[in-house]
Formats: structure tokens, sequence, C-alpha cells
């Protein structure tokens, strides 16, 4: 039974947002599709192979570098690559 408590990532809040790493040992049906309370937008610190998928469409590559924004209520998920991922969150106040 997969326990959805228990987060794919470890998180450490920082001025004007959070920075998310995503477990390399983290599983699949963790990672699953929900939606956001505010506007988002991602900076990708560090990953290879991870995937953004919103809903109804085919899933873009997160590149290093490289900012993504996600609407308030816009279903969504991560789609898991090799090694971790490191994110930047800034969310809308």
């Amino acid at each position: 039974m997969v326990n959805y408590l228990t987060m794919p990532y470890t998180e450490l809040k920082v001025s004007n947002g959070k920075i998310r790493v995503f477990r390399e040992d983290c599983r699949e049906e963790q990672l699953v599709w929900h939606r956001d309370e505010k506007d988002r937008s991602l900076h990708v610190i560090e990953g290879f192979g991870w995937l953004l998928q919103y809903d109804n469409q085919e899933p873009i590559d997160l590149l290093e570098g490289h900012s993504y924004s996600i609407d308030k209520l816009e279903y969504h998920r991560i789609i898991k690559g090799d090694g971790e991922l490191v994110i930047r969150i800034y969310e809308a106040a």
C-alpha cells in the first residue's frame, strides 16, 4: 500500500520561495497528479530526464536553468527522471 503522506521530496524554505529536492529513490506512485492553491513558477536548478505534465498535454522536459509556470488549480505532475531533481519554487502572494 502506498502512503501518499510520505513526500517524495525534501523542502527548504528560502526568501521568496522554497527549494525542493526530489530524491533519486522516490517512487513513481508518489508523483501524483495534483493542483496548487496559488500560481507558481518553478526554476530547475539541477536534474536530467525529469518531465512536467499539464492536464491533457504531452509531458515536457524540465531543463536545467529554465523556468516553468503553473497556474492556480491547474492539474499537473512531475515524471521521474535520472538522479535528483532540484527546483526553486516561487508562489504568487
